[in-house]
């Protein structure tokens, strides 16, 4: 990787082009928007917000109303989110095969190593996903939501971002700076573990992140080398010995090989 950036990937699918589709972002938008409120918000409110026309706003909740994805208060006229979000949610996280997979081995890495195990969808956009995870029996433990969302280049996971990703370094460090890192490394140490985490295929975040935590990732890759998931083992630092990083990475690193040929048979 250089400073002006990576070439695509032998392998890599042809970029899709995507055309707008006005009434599609527009009621996305609309959901995004009463996701972070925490109470119910009227027509106006939420057409000045997105820049939307009054009338075409209420014409897309009305529609939204009738799927149950939002609701709306008789009385106050204020929209929330509806119970069709619950059952999208759910279908997303326990319908499909990626959880499934999943499951399975966060529950033996939690068992064995004593470790909050966690599986990561890596999007599109590269946003941090959390799919599903497993606790270790223990009186301390640290815990996530599965549905958790974070921002790019976060802990360990960050780092396979960068090193499997096409963005060059000064695109890196401006998403570097943007990271609320509880101990805030410099950018080229960062980018030396980047680089270190693309020639040994995994990575870890000791106390940068999280002051106290500390995450190791591994990355799960589609046909062309892709990544797509990760998978996280994380820790109380002071549990984590370097005695103990070898076989729980070759562990994580042999499931991880598992759950790829799963989901990509024939890659």
């Amino acid at each position: 990787m250089s400073e002006q950036g990576s070439s695509r990937k032998p392998g890599d699918a042809k970029a899709v082009r995507v055309r707008p589709v006005p009434a599609v972002s527009r009621s996305i938008a609309i959901l995004r928007l009463l996701g972070r409120e925490k109470r119910g918000i009227g027509v106006k409110a939420i057409a000045d917000e997105l820049g939307l026309v009054p009338s075409t706003c209420l014409h897309i909740l009305r529609v939204l109303v009738s799927e149950d994805l939002v609701r709306v208060d008789p009385q106050t006229k204020q929209y929330s989110l509806g119970s069709g979000m619950i059952s999208l949610a759910k279908s997303a996280l326990e319908g499909g095969g990626v959880v499934q997979i999943l499951q399975p081995v966060l529950d033996r890495l939690a068992s064995d190593y004593a470790v909050t195990a966690v599986g990561v969808e890596v999007t599109p956009a590269e946003k941090v996903v959390v799919l599903a995870l497993a606790q270790a029996r223990q009186p301390f433990r640290l815990h996530v939501d599965v549905g958790s969302e974070f921002s790019t280049l976060v802990s360990a996971t960050g780092r396979l971002i960068a090193a499997h990703g096409d963005a060059s370094w000064a695109q890196l460090r401006k998403r570097f700076n943007a990271v609320p890192w509880d101990n805030p490394m410099p950018f080229d140490t960062w980018k030396a573990q980047v680089e270190q985490a693309r020639e040994q295929g995994w990575s870890m975040d000791r106390d940068n992140f999280v002051n106290g935590v500390t995450a190791i990732a591994v990355p799960v890759l589609s046909t062309g080398g892709r990544l797509t998931y990760t998978l996280v083992a994380m820790s109380l630092s002071n549990q984590v010995t370097d005695a103990m990083v070898p076989g729980l990475v070759a562990a994580m690193q042999r499931e991880a090989r598992v759950i790829s040929e799963q989901l990509y048979p024939g890659r």
